[in-house]
């Protein structure tokens, strides 16, 4: 996997090289001396800016080697170790280029697109360093099919405990089970929405309405009122028993949910990071010609 040890790649080499690349264009941006201030029309700025160019195409190029699973061109968990400590190191590489300087122009539009894309990247790394493990922990060592089919096992177990609890307490847990709400758009995964519902008998109305089920607290807390005015001895412990697998079935749930927006998260950042990095390539595009024809 690529996330494994990806800054520590042998030794954190790729460390060195970044810190060797930063500290020899500062050393290169200190010679901008005399009547020129420093900027990127010196020689100085001409050099860094190519650097700078360079690496951001480099950079771009890590989606296509982990696509080429023949290649010899060293390993991806290489790439992509390099490509987290010289992706930051750009960034210093381009301010250093520009001097600083800041306008309303395509040079400015280069160096912004930059900044965010090298930001999405630093989130990058942190899902695939943390999230992985997370993973692992939630499902305990399970797959993902493992916890729908634990979730399946409990709504089976809670409908049958439902039928023996009475018509109204029946009515409730089956729809709880039917209105539970897994996933859902892009937000919801992210954010970790909970819409589900169910049915609740309304005694002012006569009629059943569905309410907000959130975490099934609610149908929890609605089978725990009844447990301590159940009449008989049997019918307690059948409630007792439904309030136990709907606390499981809460547990579960938790996990599915977390499950799914870790995995989103991992995955999701991609989408805001490959975009802007086309985006990037295309105004560095414009940047350089501009420079070279009509600066």
């Amino acid at each position: 996997m690529i996330y494994e040890n990806l800054l520590r790649y042998r030794k954190a080499k790729y460390l060195w090289w970044s810190l060797a690349l930063a500290a020899g264009s500062l050393l290169l941006y200190t010679t901008q001396t005399g009547t020129q201030p420093p900027s990127g029309g010196t020689w100085q700025g001409y050099v860094l800016g190519t650097v700078g160019a360079l690496l951001i195409v480099w950079l771009s190029l890590l989606g296509i080697r982990k696509r080429r699973y023949s290649s010899r061109l060293g390993s991806v968990q290489g790439w992509a170790s390099a490509h987290a400590y010289l992706g930051a190191t750009t960034l210093i590489v381009a301010t250093l280029h520009a001097a600083a300087q800041i306008g309303w122009n395509v040079h400015t539009l280069a160096y912004v697109l930059l900044c965010i894309v090298i930001l999405s990247g630093f989130f990058g790394v942190y899902t695939y360093l943390a999230y992985p493990r997370l993973l692992a922990v939630n499902r305990t060592g399970e797959a993902r099919r493992q916890l729908f089919a634990d979730l399946y096992e409990l709504n089976e177990k809670g409908r049958r405990l439902g039928r023996r609890c009475g018509p109204e307490v029946e009515v409730v847990v089956d729809s709880s089970i039917e209105r539970t709400s897994i996933g859902g758009g892009v937000v919801a995964q992210l954010l970790g929405l909970d819409h589900s519902k169910f049915v609740r008998q309304s005694a002012e109305a006569g009629s059943a309405a569905p309410v907000g089920n959130r975490d099934q607290q609610a149908v929890i807390d609605f089978v725990a009122e009844r447990v301590p005015r159940s009449e008989k001895r049997a019918e307690a412990a059948n409630l007792q028993a439904l309030l136990s697998v709907l606390c499981r079935r809460q547990a579960v749930l938790r996990r599915i949910r977390r499950d799914i927006r870790l995995q989103g998260w991992l995955q999701a950042w991609l989408f805001i990071h490959v975009p802007l990095t086309v985006a990037l390539l295309g105004a560095l595009a414009i940047h350089i010609v501009s420079t070279f024809f009509y600066w």
